[in-house]
């Protein structure tokens, strides 16, 4: 298949994979990647060559150069006993035990085959955990171990692999040799990419003072940065590319701390650029492994040696041993750290969880993939389709074996969602009241997640609009507002349980019925009197009756509030478009929808406001958001249904743009407010200030170009 129809496929399976995560949650979208990889290749019959070498280069450099490059430098260094403990000597145990015991249970496998087989399964795959770690919520310790040992642990893994499959081929093997090659493509790497990095940031420092300090530039060349280190310390000096590109991350980590305030446009374009990067090279590494299981399968499943239950049993079987041994080994050493007196009790549960954690990847896939097909002798490489298969086995087994039991295993954190899902539901001044007395024994103040916050700051935004909304304003303002709550309510419905969604939206349909009955009565008045036509009258009660409808179904289903939130504006401006090309030809029926869409507006305003003084209604039940939402949306329809006449689009746009800045004023302060309050840490407040600057250079270049 030409190279470029297969990027563009993979990166369009990628993007499914993504859409289709978002509806089964449950599943981690590296496994759907996986599944779609399959679905390429049995269906539609395409292959895609793993070679180790270009797909080290391509993948695995970049993403553990930004991982060494956002890897939490004082977690780093807290774990750096146990982070080399599994990275190497785990990694050379379980080459050394975990392939004896699979030359046991695998009859017919020669030892060093083995040896191979539990080198190339040794290296954990950190972008499986990630994915699994956001659906499970495991502990920060165990994730920085499994996050901080994958940065070291794929050299380790391929140099042991490297002379496993050498003695196979050869039938030599040198232990003083394998140690010395060991010791030097490490250090060397280590320093190699150290010395590239500083001397790059020292050349990007020159450049800079010689005024070439362009944003896209800088970002290009540190794109560019994994790959040059990786290339030079494998060609040139012939050490480990791998450990070259995460020490060069490690050093530009802690260098980037110095140029943030210095250029910050550079630092935001940067980091957006490398989320691009990463969210592509991720999908397309698992949907090239899910591509690449029918090869490392079909020969065991065709050979008639073996018995495809008796491969798979082979599988599972050196999975467990690799497990045990993994488990075993952690838990040893925190009972060695505790009698040291250097950690807590040692806990089986935590050995238990980075046992499971240590999900096997694409590196073991690539590695596994470049087992020769002859010996030296010419004869053919033993068992190697067994080897494939078994390695294939491994890395779905551990994937969906983590999928399934972490969330058993890990720390139960229902209590904890239930608390961030009340914080939702909290005023915003109630989220940032913070005095107490200095003898009361007080909780701190609650912590806010992402989306918390940012419904914190948009309400401040809104007040803010509102404060500054005059006559001359109103469609600027409401139209301003309706976008703020489209978001808000869009955020809510993600931080809410399924029964606290249902309830608010069956607040929204008893509320929407009420202001319907009052809108078809205004228009039934306006037809009574003769101020619209027959024909005008139809349409305003057909577009009710759909609106009825709509409701209708949201009583039978399970329609979120969002969902029909956005039906609604979707609605409204595909309504308001056809009108307008309506108008351009028929002024008289543009005036007449303006009459029907005001008046009913009104209407149902007054009917909601009659609703709700009613003695029977329980107004303090009902979600003051939906009632704010809904007055909002009528107001909207009222100032857009105003004679064209004294609407000027230029005035609109200013007094648009004064409201957004008095928005994102309003924004900036609430992170203040948050940040003192103790809401928010610094990290998420730079975040959140981030979002803020991000809205202010769009609005800054929608002005640009008018």
């Amino acid at each position: 298949m030409p190279i470029v129809e297969a990027v563009i496929l993979l990166v369009v399976l990628v993007l499914a994979s993504n859409i289709i995560s978002h509806y089964l949650t449950f599943i981690p979208v590296s496994l759907i990647q996986i599944g779609l990889g399959l679905v390429m290749a049995l269906f539609w019959q395409i292959e895609i060559p793993l070679d180790t070498d270009w797909f080290l280069l391509l993948f695995i450099a970049p993403l553990l150069f930004n991982d060494g490059r956002r890897f939490p430098k004082r977690e780093l260094w807290k774990l750096r006993g146990p982070i080399f403990a599994n990275a190497i000597f785990l990694v050379f145990l379980t080459t050394l035990l975990g392939g004896f015991l699979i030359y046991l249970m695998v009859p017919k496998m020669p030892l060093t085959v083995g040896f191979a087989v539990a080198a190339i399964l040794s290296p954990t795959d950190p972008v499986a955990v990630q994915s699994i770690a956001k659906r499970v919520h495991l502990p920060e310790n165990i994730l920085h171990l499994v996050s901080g040992e994958s940065l070291i642990n794929d050299a380790s893994g391929l140099i042991a692999f490297k002379y496993a499959v050498a003695a196979t081929v050869t039938g030599v093997f040198s232990l003083s040799q394998a140690a010395g090659d060991f010791f030097y493509i490490s250090i060397v790497g280590l320093i190699v990419g150290a010395v590239l990095m500083l001397l790059i940031q020292f050349m990007r420092d020159v450049l800079r003072r010689q005024g070439i300090n362009d944003v896209i530039f800088n970002t290009v060349l540190q794109i560019m940065t994994p790959f040059v280190i990786y290339f030079i310390a494998e060609d040139v000096f012939h050490a480990s590319g791998v450990i070259a590109a995460v020490t060069a991350g490690i050093i530009s980590h802690t260098r980037n701390n110095h140029l943030i305030e210095d250029l910050p446009e550079l630092h935001l374009v940067t980091e957006k650029t490398w989320d691009i990067i990463v969210y592509l090279l991720n999908g397309i590494v698992f949907v090239i492994l899910g591509d690449e299981l029918p090869t490392a399968t079909s020969h065991i499943i065709k050979n008639a040696q073996f018995k495809t239950w008796q491969a798979v049993a082979y599988a599972f079987g050196a999975w467990v041993v690799l497990l045990v041994i993994r488990v075993v080994w952690i838990y040893i050493y925190q009972l060695v750290a505790q009698w040291r007196k250097k950690t807590e009790k040692a806990s089986f549960r935590i050995s238990l969880l980075a046992g499971l954690s240590g999900v096997r990847g694409t590196v073991t896939m690539a590695g596994v993939l470049s087992l020769p097909l002859v010996t030296a002798s010419g004869a053919a490489f033993p068992q190697r389709s067994l080897a494939l298969f078994i390695s294939a086995g491994v890395i779905i087994i551990s994937l969906v074996v983590a999928v399934i039991t972490l969330p058993l295993v890990s720390p139960d954190d229902a209590q904890p969602l239930q608390t961030r899902a009340s914080l939702s539901d909290m005023d915003a001044d109630d989220l940032v009241d913070t005095d107490e007395d200095e003898d009361s024994d007080v909780p701190k103040a609650p912590r806010l997640t992402d989306d918390q916050s940012r419904i914190y700051i948009m309400r401040l935004a809104i007040n803010a609009i509102e404060e500054h909304r005059r006559q001359e304003n109103q469609r600027a303002a409401y139209d301003l507002i309706l976008d703020y709550q489209f978001m808000i309510r869009r955020m809510e419905a993600k931080s809410k349980d399924d029964g606290a969604i249902q309830r608010v939206a069956n607040d929204e349909v008893a509320l929407r019925r009420v202001c319907l009955t009052g809108e078809r009565q205004a228009i039934e008045r306006l037809f009574e009197h003769h101020q619209i036509s027959k024909t005008g009258y139809q349409l305003a009660m057909k577009r009710l009756a759909r609106s009825q409808r709509r409701l209708n179904q949201a009583d039978q289903a399970s329609l979120t509030l969002i969902i029909h939130s956005w039906w609604l504006w979707l609605k409204h401006t595909v309504h308001r478009i056809i009108q307008l090309a309506r108008h351009q030809r028929n002024p008289k029926v543009e005036n007449e929808r303006q009459l029907i869409d005001r008046e009913s507006a009104k209407a149902a305003i007054k009917s909601l406001s009659k609703y709700l003084g009613r003695e029977d209604v329980a107004t303090a039940e009902l979600d003051k958001q939906a009632i704010y939402h809904l007055v909002v949306f009528y107001r909207n329809r009222i100032e857009r249904a105003k004679s064209d006449d004294s609407f000027s689009r230029e005035a609109y746009a200013t007094q648009v743009n004064k409201l957004r800045i008095v928005g994102l004023g309003a924004q900036r302060s609430g992170v203040q407010t948050l940040l003192e309050a103790g809401n928010i840490t610094w990290q998420m407040a730079g975040r959140l200030r981030q979002y803020i600057n991000y809205s202010e250079n769009v609005l800054m270049m929608g002005e640009d170009e008018e």
